[in-house]
């Protein structure tokens, strides 16, 4: 397929250094992954963003001579551009305008594959549309029908909203069974944990995904090469076994809209037991990459999963395989090349050391209204005995993991102190222990 042309459009606004290089570079591989060849580039520094067409007259009229030379219609600008100044700036050069928002949503939808990946993205796409249908129809608003009638211009601006509004209520609809899907999947594999590969986009997730399950994914030096979840088993040593999610990968500046939208797939890192964070480890900017990835699982509610840095590339940086150790003994960073295969043998020895931690026994009440907790300790195998308190309680005596204990508190919403946790009783007393139903 030829690649299409457009004009770059990159602006270092506010107190931004002067010239953002790797800015500037993500930005070029973004619009190349999308099937655009830079035709010309506009650069510079802005004080500020105007309101009317983002950058300031200067630059404009430079943008116009630059369409005109270069007889190009695509113009993409590096920032989240309003509905004004994307149509302004689009009525000035008489180029069509494409922002990041944009842009990411393009590349999104050429590689959405799976039915509910293109669902999410449809759903991002419709509600980036809605924020930009305000004054869409300015020029027909002041064509008023008289006393008490609405302009052509309303109408029509309601009759988009409403068409908009009625087609992501049915796309939520829809994902929103997915999720139901994926929560029942969820619990058919409480008994093996699940281990997310989450990373900044274009870190080698995938290459690690393959090298380490066998398993035949997209795997391609471009920004975004994996939209839709992989899950596959990992053998673990000893014999354990784990699930691992290969998930899509985050960039700087993502779209609220496809946060939003893949609330179902961003759900798998959320609710795994053990997150790896895959870093290019001879990346220059490789700090800015962790802070993004760590901001995006904040966003979405996945800060707390514990997590190990999985330092990849390292042939191309001349270093050796290890593992760095926490104060308290666990591996905290890992490092390896997935595409030389080193270091794969500590990588699952870390893993390991988290899903297969030392067991806690203690005591947990639970209400009468709690029998799908108590359903998914019994699936767990947690439950040592159970007993009916005078109050109409259930005191259950349980034994699992803190991992274990972590992921049922988030996933039923309940506080992980209601679980006392006591010295490992004796068998003797434990044999005698008498369970009531």
């Amino acid at each position: 397929m030829p690649l299409k042309e457009a004009i770059l459009v990159h602006m270092d606004v506010g107190r931004q250094p002067a010239f953002s290089e790797e800015r500037f570079q993500e930005f070029i591989d973004l619009a190349r992954s999308s099937g655009y060849a830079p035709k010309a580039y506009i650069l510079g520094r802005l004080k500020e963003a105007s309101p009317s067409h983002y950058l300031g007259s200067g630059k404009v009229a430079e943008l116009m001579q630059a369409v005109r030379d270069q007889r190009c219609g695509q113009v993409i600008v590096n920032h989240v551009l309003s509905s004004v100044q994307a149509r302004n700036l689009g009525e000035a050069t008489g180029a069509r305008i494409l922002d990041r928002t944009g842009l990411i949503l393009e590349i999104f939808s050429e590689r959405a594959r799976s039915y509910e990946g293109k669902l999410q993205v449809e759903l991002a796409r419709l509600r980036y549309a809605a924020s930009r249908l305000i004054r869409g129809w300015s020029h027909l608003e002041r064509q008023k029908g008289g006393i008490g009638l609405r302009g052509p211009g309303e109408t029509q601006l309601e009759t988009d909203r409403r068409l908009i509004a009625k087609r992501v209520s049915v796309l939520e609809n829809r994902l929103r069974d997915f999720e139901k899907h994926r929560a029942v999947e969820r619990r058919s594999r409480l008994n093996v944990p699940v281990v997310a590969l989450v990373g900044y986009t274009n870190v080698g997730k995938s290459s690690l995904f393959q090298a380490w399950t066998g398993a035949r994914v997209s795997v391609a030096d471009r920004l975004f090469a994996t939209l839709d979840p992989t899950w596959r088993q990992v053998r673990l040593p000893f014999g354990a076994t784990a699930v691992l999610v290969d998930t899509v990968g985050f960039i700087r500046d993502l779209p609220h809209e496809l946060v939003a939208a893949f609330q179902t797939t961003l759900a798998e890192t959320r609710s795994a037991d053990l997150i790896l964070h895959v870093i290019d480890a001879g990346a220059e900017n490789s700090c800015r990459q962790i802070k993004v990835v760590e901001e995006v699982l904040t966003t979405i509610g996945a800060q707390s999963v514990p997590r190990i840095e999985v330092m990849n590339k390292i042939d191309q940086i001349g270093a050796l395989a290890k593992i760095e150790r926490n104060p308290e003994g666990l591996p905290s960073r890992v490092w390896i090349s997935a595409r030389e295969r080193q270091g794969l043998d500590l990588l699952a020895e870390s893993v390991l050391s988290f899903v297969e931690l030392p067991a806690h026994w203690g005591y947990l009440e639970l209400e009468a209204g709690e029998g799908a907790l108590r359903s998914a300790l019994y699936r767990l195998g947690a439950v040592r005995s159970e007993q009916q308190n005078r109050s109409g309680t259930l005191e259950m005596l349980l034994c699992l993991t803190g991992v274990s204990w972590k992921r049922l508190a988030h996933r039923f919403q309940i506080p992980c102190d209601r679980f006392v946790e006591i010295p490992e009783p004796d068998r003797g007393t434990l044999a005698e222990t008498v369970v009531e139903f």
